[in-house]
């Protein structure tokens, strides 16, 4: 019996085949996220004339459509490239300088095409590319490879906070420490590498304890700071390699000890007064509360007016009649705890804690050291931004201007993390392929 002929078939897989190893859990909870911020966003402008909750929906899927182009091309072409990379970070960093738009204090944007791009948020990808080309060259297991991250990411980093960029140039902390701690670096060194922060706050907080802390108030005699000090040059005597004469104790409590003096020299002589006000009020914002304590009261009211579960949308009080400042940008978490409440934020947490898990499997079963330290820089990024920016909008950090991830209003911030997620999606693309015996 003769058969007949059957058509061609398409298959679905066919379409999806260039992006058949991508994590599309991990793409669907930050298009999820993406699309929720604008929605909290549209709440927060309903009784104004302005589109921003629009541009934060065309940003976001411009940048659905950039990730999934980074999926499918290999992330391993990216090490030749990585010179190139960080050469054009920190030339687009110099533009910002020398002809860059100023705004509230700052000189951060350049204007192109009559919008204001941020080079320091894509900086962020420049430097992540770039350290992972260096250490899986070259693991942090040794002091050398650690100077000369630390050496490499001191360019970029000094150019930001020259802008003044405060805020940014702790997320760069943040990837440094992350990537540096995959990359076998002692975690000994991690702790000397932040511990002259430490001093610095601890040197300057007057004592008795239990007189009114005051901050970097001036550099006097403190047991608390001579004690971390101490802590510090055993934690050198233990990690360091220069036992001899005790060297490594003597050096880590050196550091200390100059890190309270920089500290106070910072505070009086580098940082600018906005910067200061929004480190002073997270201890006490009630003793300014109409000036820079004005933003963290209102959030926390805000949330709390949610309860357990919300207001509802576009009902809250607080969000409709604008009490937030830049509730749209930094504070939307507030608008989310005031319209869905307590329930509401588990939820937003919850999504974000599922995207960096997601990013840590990535990490965890990439194919090289190259795409393992490019998700890890990413998911530093990631998390040290939502937890500083939920910790503000809370009471628990100090208002440093970070942007929730993929949920904050900023173009140049959103483009950012979609490149970062479209590297991230390469690495999982280009694993070698399960198999099941």
């Amino acid at each position: 019996m003769l058969l007949k002929p059957s058509l061609p078939k398409i298959r679905w897989q066919y379409w999806f085949k260039p992006w058949q190893q991508i994590d599309w859990l991990l793409l669907c909870l930050v298009i999820a996220a993406s699309m929720f911020g604008g929605l909290m966003i549209l709440s927060t402008e309903l009784n104004e004339s302005v589109i921003d909750w629009w541009w934060h929906w065309l940003v976001a899927g411009i940048g659905s459509i950039i990730a999934l182009f980074l999926a499918r091309c290999r992330y391993e072409n990216l090490i030749q490239w990585h010179w190139i990379t960080y050469a054009l970070t920190n030339f687009s960093l110099i533009v910002v300088m020398v002809a860059g738009t100023s705004a509230k204090g700052a000189q951060r944007w350049i204007s192109i095409a009559g919008f204001n791009v941020q080079p320091s948020e894509f900086a962020k990808v420049g430097v992540i590319i770039t350290l992972a080309a260096l250490l899986h060259r070259r693991t942090a297991s040794s002091l050398d490879s650690v100077f000369r991250v630390l050496a490499i990411t001191a360019v970029p980093w000094g150019l930001i906070f020259l802008q003044p960029d405060l805020a940014t140039s702790l997320v760069f902390a943040a990837i440094v420490l992350g990537m540096l701690y995959w990359a076998n670096a002692n975690p000994g060194w991690l702790i000397l590498m932040i511990s002259p922060v430490i001093s610095a706050i601890l040197f300057s907080i007057s004592w008795p304890l239990s007189e009114p802390i005051v901050l970097f108030k001036e550099l006097i005699f403190s047991p608390l700071g001579l004690f971390w000090a101490g802590a510090m040059g055993i934690v050198g005597w233990q990690t360091l390699p220069w036992r001899r004469f005790n060297l490594g104790a003597l050096a880590a409590f050196t550091l200390n000890m100059l890190g309270g003096e920089l500290g106070v020299f910072a505070w009086n002589h580098v940082l600018k007064e906005y910067q200061k006000d929004r480190l002073s009020v997270f201890i006490n914002p009630e003793h300014d509360p109409l000036g820079a304590g004005y933003h963290l009261i209102q959030s926390r009211i805000a949330i709390g007016a949610g309860e357990i579960w919300g207001q509802g949308l576009f009902r809250g009080p607080m969000t409709q009649l604008n009490f937030v400042p830049e509730q749209h940008t930094d504070f939307i978490f507030s608008a989310v705890g005031e319209e869905f409440g307590f329930v509401g934020c588990l939820i937003v947490l919850f999504v974000f804690c599922l995207i960096c898990f997601r990013i840590l499997h990535i990490a965890q079963t990439a194919k090289d050291n190259f795409g393992s330290l490019l998700a890890i820089g990413v998911l530093s990024m990631i998390i040290f931004q939502l937890i500083v920016n939920v910790g503000m909008t809370v009471g628990l950090a100090p208002v440093a201007g970070i942007p929730l991830p993929w949920m904050s209003y900023g173009r140049s911030a959103m483009l950012t993390n979609f490149i970062a997620l479209g590297i991230v999606e390469s690495v999982a693309n280009f694993r070698q392929r399960q198999k099941y015996y």
